[in-house]
């Protein structure tokens, strides 16, 4: 029987960080984060709740915040959907990093490959109160679960990436189906035929709306997409997300109170919270923080590797790039030409629309007749009627704060609709 892995809780992971932050949305969130904040299983202490300053009552948390989501492959609890596997697995074959920036402008989701070697240090023993687990220096990302629960987890990629996470949740998969049903399904982009014997999944070149198992299976699809890999799976997933980051933040989700309690509840009731998180007014001022970041600053990130024996290890250039930007708070885009030439990336929508905003008219009086509306004696085109005044428009100097490109780095942004690459090997 084929080990279950925790393909299934990648959607969670960043979704249910949005989620808060549609739950946190006025008053039918306020109630809704509350009422369903007995719905989370139990909440961890991570062992780093000092680095949390007083919270005010209201508005959104103030500062920087860094969130690790962590996808269990257990199936305690979780039914006979999912295999005839032992449920007391605790790999963390999902492990994501959510930066929302000091002034809460831009956020970053950064995913690490479940098979990249790293090592762990030295972690308190979730096991035994007072005790201390062994640095290890050399496994793979998704034993340290295993090793040294939530808090050991947290404290490897704060190693790895040099910042400080005081907030972390463990999420299972059920809540996969729940989740892709309480929105509706989900719109992803196929750009070739994908069909994968191992999870069943066969789809047709062109837009697919998934729920339930379809969208499962989506999100377990390794050997149909990109080069075969959990790298190449790693993209997959974030076109999805990255489809459901729109969905979630379009009118028709935010204006339906239902759906959003349903969100809140397919999310919640599959977590694990760190006790930093067991406020539900904690929640919600992580929301409001993260609520207003257009999706254009929403970057999705795949921390770089490359292939060794057995597995993949870090690229040191690429690496300290993406460390660096979370370190200095830095929003990023990502280098089109890596896009185009690797195996593992996704293509652009060719059918996304695309807007581009016409030029403002400025409020100029040109003619003398005391309304800005067109230049005199200006037709230019012939059709009877002065054309309208355009100023010329300066390039804005540059600012504080610019983006940095990530060179040799895999990712997209929420607002990118990107289309998912089958495996011809």
């Amino acid at each position: 029987m084929k080990r279950h892995s925790g393909w299934r809780t990648a959607i969670l992971a960043v979704a249910s960080t949005l989620v808060v932050a549609l739950v946190g949305v006025g008053a039918i969130g306020a109630y809704a984060a509350f009422d369903l904040a007995g719905s989370a299983n139990q909440t961890v202490d991570l062992g780093n709740e000092d680095v949390l300053k007083d919270i005010p009552d209201v508005g959104a948390f103030p500062g920087g915040i860094n969130l690790l989501v962590i996808g269990s492959d257990s199936r305690e609890g979780q039914g006979e959907a999912f295999g005839e596997g032992t449920e007391d697995g605790v790999l963390n074959d999902v492990t994501m990093l959510l930066h929302i920036s000091e002034d809460h402008s831009h956020a970053e989701v950064v995913s690490f490959p479940r098979d990249m070697f790293t090592s762990v240090p030295a972690c308190d023993d979730p096991e035994e109160e007072g005790s201390t687990l062994s640095p290890l220096s050399r496994v793979k990302i998704n034993t340290v679960l295993s090793y040294g629960g939530m808090g050991c987890v947290v404290d490897t990629v704060e190693q790895i990436t040099g910042v400080e996470i005081p907030f972390a949740g463990i999420v299972q998969f059920n809540g996969v189906i729940g989740l892709s049903d309480a929105v509706g399904g989900v719109e992803v982009c196929v750009a070739e035929q994908i069909d994968d014997s191992y999870t069943g999944i066969h789809l047709t070149p062109g837009n697919h709306t998934l729920q339930g198992v379809d969208a499962l299976q989506f999100l377990r699809t390794r050997h149909g997409v990109g080069d075969g890999s959990d790298l190449g799976r790693i993209s997959n997933q974030q076109v999805f997300l990255s489809s459901l980051a729109r969905k979630l933040q379009s009118d028709g989700v935010l204006s339906n109170p239902a759906t959003l309690y349903g969100i809140a509840q397919a999310a919640l009731s599959n977590m694990t919270l760190s006790s930093t998180l067991e406020s539900p007014l904690t929640m919600v001022q992580i929301a409001m923080a993260l609520n207003d970041i257009d999706l254009s600053k929403l970057a999705f990130i795949q921390y770089p590797t490359g292939y060794v024996e057995g597995g993949v290890i870090a690229k040191s250039d690429e690496a300290e790039a993406v460390n660096l930007a979370l370190q200095n708070d830095t929003p990023v885009t990502f280098d089109a030409e890596t896009q185009a030439n690797s195996s593992i990336a996704t293509e652009a929508d060719p059918n996304a629309v695309t807007t581009t905003p016409a030029a403002p008219v400025p409020d100029v009086d040109t003619d003398g007749d005391g309304v800005a509306d067109q230049v005199a004696n200006t037709d230019t085109d012939g059709d009877g009627v002065n054309d309208a005044y355009v100023a010329p428009v300066e390039a804005p100097a540059p600012t504080e704060g610019a983006s940095e490109q990530l060179d040799g780095v895999i990712g997209q942004t929420g607002d990118e609709a990107r289309c998912s690459v089958s495996n011809d090997g």
